[in-house]
């Protein structure tokens, strides 16, 4: 999968939340049937979190369509920090390698891809990259298309369980939370989008990343 801009806004929702009906939730839209996938992701950092200090995520994750390593930059770059736009839309580079990209350790455990490792040389300052978390999801996504089978927009509704590494006997965080994610800046869809999904009763997410509400826990 090619490196992309990732453009992505996130809502928090109760266990109870029911997601609404997006079919018409604007002129020439269509939303397909949702799909559940499951998801596993473990996450990397030096000992210190320089990584999550700079705004910077990097995962290997199974499952869905997009399983693989996945570095998420600020759009300027490494030193940017996370900003967000108007209601809240975040804009990250995000960068991939397939999931054997790195190889493996002496015991077996996967490697981070020398790519991705030379991408944040400058914030890690060569401290090693190592797991610190591991999130598991059950995500539902629902594909809204143009008439002409054009990608518009993708609703995940992502139930999370997380964990910290290494494993203790501390009970996992679990939450809720949406996220609308388009290839390309449409306000007016994405406006619609999060209209409807307020109304159903979601909120502005609390936190820029799974990650990020994990450690801040």
């Amino acid at each position: 999968m090619a490196d992309h801009l990732e453009i992505e806004q996130k809502f928090d929702a109760d266990p109870d939340f029911e997601r609404p009906g997006l079919a018409a939730v604007t002129a020439g839209v269509t939303a397909a049937a949702p799909v559940l996938h499951h998801l596993s992701a473990t996450y990397f950092d030096t000992a210190d979190g320089r990584l999550q200090a700079a705004k910077i995520t990097l995962r290997r994750r199974t499952g869905g369509t997009d399983a693989g390593w996945h570095l998420k930059l600020p759009a300027g770059g490494p030193s940017a920090g996370d900003a967000r736009g108007p209601g809240g839309v975040s804009t990250r580079l995000e960068v991939h390698e397939p999931l054997e990209g790195g190889g493996s350790d002496r015991a077996g455990g996967p490697v981070v891809p020398a790519r991705l490792a030379s991408r944040v040389a400058e914030v890690t300052g060569g401290l090693p990259l190592a797991p610190i978390a591991i999130l598991r999801t059950e995500r539902t996504v629902v594909t809204l298309t143009s008439a002409d089978g054009t990608l518009r927009a993708e609703v995940a509704d992502d139930q999370v369980t997380a964990r910290r590494l290494p494993e203790t006997s501390a009970e996992p965080l679990r939450w809720r939370e949406i996220e609308v994610e388009v290839p390309a800046a449409d306000p007016q869809l994405q406006q619609a989008l999060a209209d409807r999904l307020l109304a159903a009763g979601a909120r502005p997410a609390g936190h820029g990343s799974k990650l990020g509400r994990l450690l801040s826990s």
